[in-house]
């Protein structure tokens, strides 16, 4: 375990044992730099994490670098079906037009922590569990992380670099933007006649997307809708909502059960800068995003990757000027690798936000006009591939659209 004794000073603390915090940990195993991770929850509980995560191709390519894909149980989709309620038009996506072995995947949030863990233990960099940051202030020098009061024998951590991957955006913090999309996500497990084909339907209604995502033998449902319509939704019996939601699907794919119902509010929120004085937030410490084409986790890995390269880069730079007296040493929190690493991330970031909630904005709505756009977009990235390939880019790789 790392020397968490009040007067060492650690390379980088990674507050947060999730999926992404894990990543960058495990990104960074090879740099040679003292790295610690903390997080409140139980390791338990972060492997009993019920969400499943839709996973794009040029995640994959990043989970195969970190060495945890093999063995990662997915659920692979092959093909989208898109659509939109009340209107002529629709597109389909194939894996095969574009050569590859599927589009995206689909993973337990919890399964991907596991194997993220276990690779990280493997590398013996040290994860201190069920401990909470109370509190982070930004020196000149380091950061000092107070902790909750558990009878730790140590009452701070202190590091170069915080990177906070854990935990929500708070209300009412003026360097965070919120909008409420006044809709609510019911999510569940549903079962399916026949398979699902590795199909994935993304079908557009007046209220909001509703979304079946391959997983094992069935699907993995997220149904947006009004919240109103969700108290109402989650007082019906299963049949009842099993009828519902096939009236939405259409004939596309015969439902045939559905698990239990959870429900969640619907908030787009970001930090307007994801760096401060020796602080950078990843995930959904950095934004949350509408669940519409399922792009929060491959936005937050895209970070990951592109912080870790950052820091790989000056780490190599500062030990081939280690010969050199007079060169400082390296500082993983310097202001010139936060600001080149926030700057290599703005277009995709902004890119990606923007290209979600236009989607919920323009689709979310049953204004006739908008409606017969939106069939007439869908004509046209049906007939027109160059277009369906760039939506298809920008699914798997972003707003830059890198692999």
């Amino acid at each position: 375990m790392a020397d968490d004794a009040p007067d060492h000073v650690h390379d980088l603390l990674i507050v947060g044992a999730g999926p992404v915090g894990l990543a960058l940990a495990l990104a960074l195993k090879d740099a040679g730099l003292d790295i610690v991770l903390a997080d409140a929850r139980a390791r338990e509980a972060v492997a009993r994490d019920p969400r499943d995560l839709a996973l794009a191709h040029g995640t994959r390519l990043t989970l195969q670098r970190l060495g945890v894909w093999d063995g990662l149980p997915t659920t692979a989709i092959q093909h989208i079906h898109i659509s939109h309620q009340g209107g002529l038009g629709r597109t389909l996506i194939d894996a095969a037009e574009h050569e590859l072995p599927a589009l995206g995947y689909v993973a337990s949030a919890g399964a991907l922590a596991t194997a993220l863990r276990k690779a990280v233990d493997a590398a013996g960099i040290p994860v201190f569990d069920e401990t909470e940051i109370t509190n982070l202030a930004a020196g000149e020098d380091d950061v000092i992380a107070s902790l909750a009061d558990t009878g730790r024998p140590a009452p701070t951590l202190r590091a170069r670099l915080a990177a906070c991957a854990e935990g929500g955006l708070r209300a009412g913090d003026p360097n965070v933007v919120e909008h409420d999309y006044g809709q609510h996500a019911l999510i569940a497990d549903v079962q399916v006649a026949g398979g699902h084909r590795h199909t994935a339907f993304e079908r557009f209604t007046p209220q909001g997307p509703v979304a079946l995502l391959p997983k094992g033998e069935g699907y993995a449902l997220v149904h947006v809708a009004r919240p109103e319509t969700a108290d109402e939704l989650l007082t019906l019996d299963d049949a009842a909502y099993l009828a519902r939601l096939q009236a939405h699907i259409g004939g596309r794919a015969r439902l045939t059960g559905v698990g239990p119902r959870l429900r969640y509010p619907l908030v787009l929120r970001y930090r307007r800068s994801t760096i401060a004085q020796r602080t950078v937030w990843l995930g959904n410490a950095a934004q949350t995003l509408h669940p519409v084409a399922g792009q929060g986790f491959n936005l937050a890995l895209r970070d990951v990757w592109a912080l870790a390269d950052a820091l790989l880069r000056a780490s190599e730079a500062a030990r081939q000027r280690s010969d050199d007296p007079a060169a400082s040493p390296f500082d993983a929190g310097a202001a010139s690798i936060l600001a080149g690493y926030a700057n290599a991330r703005g277009l995709d970031r902004l890119g990606t936000m923007r290209f979600t909630d236009t989607l919920v904005r323009v689709f979310s709505n049953d204004f006739a006009p908008l409606r017969h756009a939106r069939g007439a977009a869908l004509f046209a990235l049906d007939l027109i591939p160059p277009l369906r390939n760039f939506v298809a880019r920008r699914m798997m790789f972003g707003a830059r659209a890198w692999p």
